[in-house]
């Protein structure tokens, strides 16, 4: 029993001391001792709200709700982040649109069945969903984390699409099981279409692979997109630095895929990084204190990216 305790209680109180540490050092090695002690803490933060998950997930599947796995624990996360770290995501309510009669912001996360897709900065965007994550949806994950102690065992358990990346065609038939669930359970999935983490500390998208779209076309479902704002000022993984702070969220309106074809896919694929690259310049830019800051929404991306460079001096390229 006492291993047990000793395994629970190091991890937090070893952040702790790098924390008094650095509260009394000077800014260069403060910066790294705080650094290093919000890293022990977001580690014992997930392990300790996966440990929930696998204990919450087999009941929640033996009474037929195992699709709200996901979101228990991660709305477990949100907390315990924010309680220990200062940091959390928000979902802004003037991302609210309407195009076409579709509404973004809170309502579009209540659509279901979707395919969400949201842009991939760090780490920290598991947090981000932690924060945002709609009931009765799972997120994508490569194959290598399900046999991760702890996490692993609970993204098992709660319906996550593993994706084989180094084999196409094993990855084509976990899509094809997941555009089945989608349509059969009416579970929604999360993709991060760039693949993988930006790091970017201005406000650009990567290129987008296509994957997530043709399953929304498959399964003939929408895409909502998900745009967070650049969060350098909160977390800088190359510089070392993190700070509290609440990051804004974008949800933009459903784009419906009814009718589309494999043919599409390319189309809806840009239109979609075409919108979220707008969003995300209004979204990110940068005051002279380092706030995130919104713009007024513009007509287009070139005239948004103008804008942009207008008010910072940054020339904004995009990376297609």
């Amino acid at each position: 029993m006492g291993w047990l305790l000793y395994i629970f209680a190091a991890p937090p109180a070893a952040a702790a001391v790098l924390r008094v540490f650095s509260a009394v050092l000077p800014e260069g090695p403060s910066r790294l001792l705080s650094f290093a002690a919000f890293c022990i803490t977001s580690v014992y933060c997930m392990t300790l709200c996966a440990s929930y998950g696998v204990v919450a997930a087999i009941p929640l599947r033996l009474t037929g709700y195992g699709g709200l796995s996901q979101w228990t624990v991660a709305r477990a996360f949100k907390w315990t982040m924010w309680l220990s770290t200062g940091i959390t995501f928000r979902v802004q309510e003037w991302s609210g649109r309407v195009e076409g009669g579709r509404r973004g912001g809170m309502e579009a996360l209540e659509t279901r069945p979707a395919v969400f897709v949201g842009n991939h900065q760090t780490e920290l965007d598991v947090l981000m969903l932690g924060c945002m994550f709609p009931k009765y949806t799972s997120v994508t994950a490569k194959k290598s984390l399900k046999y991760y102690p702890f996490l692993g065992w609970f993204m098992a358990l709660s319906k996550t699409v593993f994706i084989d990346r180094a084999n196409r065609a094993t990855a084509r038939a976990a899509f094809d099981t997941a555009a089945h669930t989608i349509r059969s359970e009416r579970q929604s999935v999360f993709i991060f279409p760039e693949g993988t983490r930006s790091y970017a500390t201005k406000p650009e998208l990567l290129p987008f692979k296509k994957g997530a779209f043709h399953l929304a076309i498959q399964a003939q479902v929408p895409i909502v997109p998900v745009v967070v704002g650049t969060y350098s000022h909160v977390l800088n993984i190359k510089d070392k630095i993190v700070r509290p702070g609440t990051v804004d969220i974008s949800v933009l309106p459903p784009i419906p895929t009814t009718g589309m074809t494999r043919a599409d896919a390319d189309k809806l694929t840009t239109r979609t990084r075409d919108a979220m690259l707008e969003e995300l310049v209004r979204l990110s830019h940068v005051s002279g204190v380092g706030e995130p800051q919104a713009l007024p929404r513009e007509r287009s991306v070139d005239e948004a990216r103008g804008t942009m460079k207008k008010r910072t001096g940054a020339n904004v390229v995009p990376q297609y």
